[in-house]
């Protein structure tokens, strides 16, 4: 079963990559199926959710379909359970972001073109 067939099949939050600490961090999976990543930075949790026909290892700001951020001033950060609770929660309550045109950068233009014409050419 490749990455694909996964992610269309598992209608579950999973975290792929968990860091605790301080500088919590990570990445995983929303419910949806799409990609995300998080971080603590100060006092603020942020996770980004990324656009579902993404196929690259790095994404770029454009490539960030919603986002959500939250205090994590009582939360035990050194604790797995309870980061991924957090995250969890935090995906839950993501806003969309609205960038316009202005936010469609070359690269993600040309992404998004790639990811149809290799759905194109897998049906065929």
């Amino acid at each position: 079963m490749d990455a694909d067939d996964t992610r269309n099949s598992t209608a579950r939050f999973v975290l792929e990559d968990l860091t605790v600490g301080t500088h919590a961090h990570g990445f995983g999976l929303t419910e949806a199926g799409q990609t995300f990543a998080f971080r603590v930075r100060g006092s603020t949790l942020r996770v980004e959710v990324y656009r579902a026909d993404l196929d690259v290892d790095v994404p770029e700001r454009a490539d960030v379909v919603a986002v959500g951020e939250r205090a994590v001033n009582d939360l035990d950060l050194d604790d797995e359970r309870s980061v991924s609770a957090f995250v969890r929660d935090t995906l839950e309550a993501a806003e969309p972001v609205d960038r316009g045109a202005e936010g469609l950068t070359l690269r993600a233009l040309l992404n998004r073109i790639g990811s149809a014409i290799d759905n194109i050419a897998d049906t065929l």
